[in-house]
């Protein structure tokens, strides 16, 4: 399965021009009884080697079934879906509705054998496109200064 993504950036910030840029998917989402793998296209099994010297990947897919106009133009949200939360812009949220739909999860590696990435978990649907991998290195993608506003830790 060859799928083809569009994305829409603003180069500028003084500039109206959007350009619009492609990403092919290397992969896609599978949950089946409670076991989650991300099984690699056969073309890109080779990108994989070393990546079982990590315990964790950080997992980029598409929210491919929000992948509609309407959907694209929310800007704001209630985090998590729950009212109490404060309106919030979807930058600052993890919200599946967006501009560009490219989602991001932190996964534990289970075990990788060939091109199927077993993980323990992932809050991607069955199916979801995956646009990208990369291990998750303690040093650069974590601050210890990190600041979130109170309705994280509800």
């Amino acid at each position: 399965m060859f799928i083809f993504l569009l994305l829409s950036a603003l180069i500028s910030c003084s500039s109206s021009r959007r350009d619009i840029y492609q990403i092919s998917s290397i992969g896609v989402i599978k949950t089946q009884d409670r076991i989650t793998t991300i099984e690699i296209d056969k073309e890109y099994e080779d990108a994989l080697l070393g990546l079982n010297e990590f315990s964790h990947v950080i997992v980029c897919y598409w929210f491919h079934k929000n992948d509609n106009p309407d959907q694209r133009k929310i800007l704001m949200v209630h985090p998590r879906g729950d009212f109490q939360n404060p309106l919030s812009g979807v930058f600052a949220t993890r919200a599946p509705v967006r501009p560009n739909l490219i989602g991001i999860s932190l996964c534990k590696i289970l075990s990788i054998e060939g091109n199927v990435i077993q993980i323990d978990t992932i809050d991607a649907l069955d199916g979801s496109p995956v646009i990208d991998l990369k291990p998750y290195i303690p040093r650069i993608d974590s601050a210890a200064d990190a600041q979130v506003p109170e309705w994280v830790y509800k």
